[in-house]
């Protein structure tokens, strides 16, 4: 079986759509709308079913969109709707070094607005520079909507009253100011009059279907006028194509999930293909698709091709393909010298551009495409990154991690991946903690959260080892015993004042200690620290009151030299502002004699 559309070798091929958005706010549904539209509208089989995408041809778009389409205003083929996931799978589409998908559809939930996840999805497309839509989805959960299935949006809009208009524009506007936070412009589809300027809202309904028209109208005027150039393809020439993933297959052993966007791949091309360590070249054994809907439920579950064209997405059954990765690039080699391919294929991971340190975290990742998104994440927060691969964590990844010199960096940040039973074992024997999620910011987020614990425990044992600060003053008439040891009643002007704490008093310059706090007691109980602002009763080991100390004199907790150096350069924000003020003034007293004491 053959799946050439035209003889004439250069032609125009489907663009790649890409779905993304929060994980709750629709794509799914939309998709699986837009594809059961289909179904009901073409013929069956008017819609293929490729592996890992959809494919809508024109014919069906016009059908569905009725007035909305004149066939006869498009050359392109219809539209390749890629069935990702997660967004984070679209970052791992890539392609020469941009975005396997030509345009993308972002969904946002009307009543929801931006999350996490569409913020993400926002940072991808435009590090990708991908042209994109927004679909505003679930516009049916308008208080007192009125639902017209699969009307486009003018009708539908028409048939609704004022209030759930209005309500229903006020959530849109919203969305409108999101994206203007973000960086676009945006507004009613109908009213962008340059689609490279300005980012179309298009309300949609995966439910009702309200809408849908609208969105695959907006996605093929988008394409045939700004695309077209881009879409011409030799469809003789051989493919070039991203795996989406790597699959065991029962009766193939490791196939690939691949999306073809340019030329023809045929069983027997010798093909290669981005591997863990180097490129894989090996020849096709079969070309599969899956069956028709119709006939889903079939022994067979797949279809055999001789020759597949771009743009197209397709199983490769293959030897050796165990160690290939997901967002790879696959070349078709056919009358190229295997080296130039082999090279082509080097090329492109090595644009992947993830930069490792001695020290640093271990990245696990699904696919390529969403480690480098990852990487360029964490250089953002300015997180050094060990090692990055592809991959469920496993024990030898435990093994790297708990190499790390510092406690903040024995982690591993696992991106949509799995955590193997021995290597979850070995984590925890080894104190190495694994992050995981299926969002990047979370990702990091749960990880710096976990650094600042980590420095805040830190900084407490440093804190408990260190002698604070503080500037006391001895009340008048307030001695209760004059020596062995002296109590007196005192008041801390600035700082804590903690027991075992020997005690200086400034007389001129020099600082001359007088004794050691033995014990503090506030309103007759023990206590071990008093703080500024409280009056209590200290024991003092050393001196005499009347001679060493007198009632009315300003006392200090003497401070080591290296102590003072540490809470100055080190600790000063980890301080309360009085011990702050306690610690500048000692200094001060200490510098009038030598300018550079505890620098």
């Amino acid at each position: 079986m053959s799946d050439n559309n035209t003889p004439d070798t250069h032609s125009l091929r489907t663009p790649i759509v890409a779905v993304l958005g929060h994980v709750d706010h629709g794509k799914t549904s939309l998709l699986d709308k837009i594809r059961g539209s289909a179904v009901i509208e073409g013929e069956a089989g008017a819609i293929t079913q490729h592996i890992g995408a959809t494919a809508v041809p024109l014919e069906v778009i016009s059908d569905i969109a009725g007035d909305l389409v004149n066939p006869d205003d498009f050359d392109l083929p219809g539209l390749l709707f890629i069935d990702t996931p997660g967004h984070h799978s679209f970052s791992t589409l890539r392609s020469r070094g941009g975005a396997l998908a030509d345009i993308a559809v972002l969904v946002v939930d009307v009543n929801d607005g931006f999350q996490p996840q569409t913020l993400e999805a926002i940072d991808i497309l435009k590090r990708t520079q991908t042209p994109f839509i927004v679909a505003a989805n679930k516009i049916d959960t308008t208080p007192g909507w009125n639902a017209q299935p699969d009307a486009p949006v003018q009708k539908t809009f028409d048939k609704q009253s004022d209030r759930a208009r209005q309500k229903l524009e006020a959530e849109l506007y919203e969305v409108i100011g999101n994206m203007s936070d973000a960086g676009f412009s945006a507004d009613f589809y109908w009213r962008v009059q340059n689609f490279q300027k300005n980012i179309g809202v298009v309300p949609v309904s995966a439910l009702t279907g309200e809408g849908v028209a609208d969105l695959l109208t907006v996605l093929m005027g988008l394409s045939q006028r700004y695309m077209k150039e881009a879409m011409e393809i030799d469809v003789n020439g051989p493919g070039a194509g991203t795996v989406l993933e790597v699959k065991e297959e029962r009766g193939f052993g490791a196939t690939l999930d691949v999306v073809l966007y340019n030329g023809s791949v045929r069983e027997g091309d010798t093909i290669v293909v981005g591997g863990k360590n180097d490129p894989i070249v090996t020849d096709v054994r079969a070309l599969l698709k899956p069956r028709p809907l119709t006939e889903i439920r079939t022994e067979k579950r797949f279809d055999r091709f001789d020759e597949v064209t771009a743009a197209a997405g397709i199983k490769i059954a293959a030897p050796d393909l165990d160690d290939a990765m997901a967002g790879a690039p696959v070349r078709v080699v056919r009358d190229r010298p295997l080296e130039d391919v082999i090279e082509e294929v080097k090329a492109e991971l090595s644009e992947i551009d993830v930069h490792t340190q001695d020290d640093g975290v271990v990245v696990k990742a699904d696919t390529l495409g969403s480690l480098e998104a990852i990487a360029s994440a964490l250089k953002e927060a300015e997180v050094p990154i060990m090692r990055a691969e592809v991959g469920d964590v496993a024990p030898r990844d435990i093994s790297v991690a708990s190499t790390a010199d510092e406690d903040l960096n024995r982690v591993i940040l696992a991106f949509n991946v799995g955590v193997l039973d021995d290597a979850e074992r070995r984590a925890e024997e080894s104190d190495v903690k694994i992050f995981e999620s299926d969002v990047i910011y979370q990702l990091i987020d749960d990880y710096e959260e976990h650094v600042d614990e980590i420095k805040r425990a830190q900084q407490t044992a440093v804190l408990d080892k260190i002698r604070r600060p503080a500037r006391f003053q001895i009340l008048q008439d307030h001695v209760f015993r004059q020596s062995n040891p002296a109590v007196v009643g005192v008041e801390v002007l600035s700082g804590t004042l903690k027991r075992n704490t020997p005690v200086v008093d400034f007389e001129g310059a020099e600082p001359k200690r007088v004794g050691l706090v033995k014990g503090i007691q506030e309103q007759g109980e023990d206590v071990d620290e008093a703080r500024a602002g409280t009056r209590v009763s200290v024991a003092i080991d050393g001196p005499t009151v009347g001679r060493q100390i007198d009632e009315g004199d300003t006392l200090w907790a003497e401070l080591p030299e290296k102590h003072a150096k540490i809470l100055e350069q080190e600790l000063k924000e980890d301080i309360p502002a009085d011990e702050r003020e306690a610690l500048s003034m000692y200094l001060q007293k200490h510098r009038k004699r030598d300018p550079f004491w505890g620098k």
